[in-house]
């Protein structure tokens, strides 16, 4: 069984078994024909993958590895806020009629900000840090800024990310607020996962561990029968993850720079209904 695998199915036992209900509460979420969408949910959920084991990725279905690359470039190398940039629908839901989600997500990785060494976003100071101060504690981004919270059309989930260098190592938290776990928990850990071993490249570092905190691990009461089947899947084996070892510019990056070779997924063909 693949670590993924069984790292959210754990959790998705762990929510069914043990979690609460908001059934009893009134929910911002919705169906697409206006029906409250509610909830069962667990507190706190930390999860481990190490990088250099396994790559992170479900094989009990598939998660569509191309695709998280695409969302995960439009917000950390484009740094945008414009459907019209990105070539899948997932974010269309919620953008305006001119493509904008608002201040949110790749927008604030966009903003400057003035430190000694001169004007940086969130993401070239990174990038500066782990070069020029690897043993630094304060290499982070956080996209969750209140003062641009109501211009956002959806705040942020994945909202944080601390990278921390151990000897040659790259090691990463994500901090999550809320995750729905059918619908985006592993497509977030790939991501993530794919983030380190570009963030751990281009600074001559290895990638190590992924970390993944989760305040609000959920279940929408609609995905319950889906999760359900997933968990009577048969695991497969981990694919290989690859990355283009030429690249050394953060920026130069493109979705055909990552494969995945063995990657067989379970067939899976349930509808997902998405809450918005």
């Amino acid at each position: 069984m693949s670590r993924a695998d069984e790292i959210f199915k754990e959790n998705c036992r762990e929510i069914l078994t043990h979690g609460v209900w908001d059934t009893d509460q009134s929910v911002r979420p919705h169906w697409d024909d206006g029906t409250p969408a509610h909830t069962v949910k667990k507190f706190g959920i930390v999860n481990r993958y190490n990088l250099q084991e396994e790559f992170p990725i479900l094989t009990i279905r598939r998660t569509y590895f191309k695709t998280c690359i695409d969302e995960l470039l439009w917000i950390w190398q484009q740094k945008s806020n414009n459907i019209h940039d990105l070539r899948g629908h997932i974010w269309d839901s919620w953008a305006d009629e001119n493509g904008s989600i608002g201040k949110s997500y790749g927008y604030q990785l966009a903003v400057k900000h003035h430190y000694p060494e001169g004007d940086m976003d969130q993401v070239d100071r990174v990038l500066y840090d782990l070069k020029h101060n690897p043993a630094s504690r304060r290499i982070l981004t956080n996209i969750y800024n209140f003062e641009d919270l109501h211009e956002m059309a959806l705040y942020p989930c994945a909202y944080s990310m601390t990278f921390n260098v151990s000897g040659n190592t790259l090691n990463a938290i994500l901090n999550q607020r809320s995750q729905d776990m059918l619908a985006a928990n592993n497509w977030n850990v790939v991501q993530y996962a794919v983030l380190v071993h570009m963030m751990a490249q281009v600074s001559g570092l290895v990638p190590g561990e992924l970390v993944h905190v989760i305040a609000d691990a959920h279940i929408y009461d609609r995905h319950v029968p889906v999760i359900e089947k997933l968990l009577e899947q048969e695991s497969r084996p981990a694919p290989v993850f690859s990355i283009d070892k030429s690249v050394q510019d953060f920026y130069q990056f493109t979705r055909d720079s990552f494969q995945l070779e063995g990657y067989d997924p379970q067939p899976f063909e349930d509808k997902i209904p998405v809450a918005i």
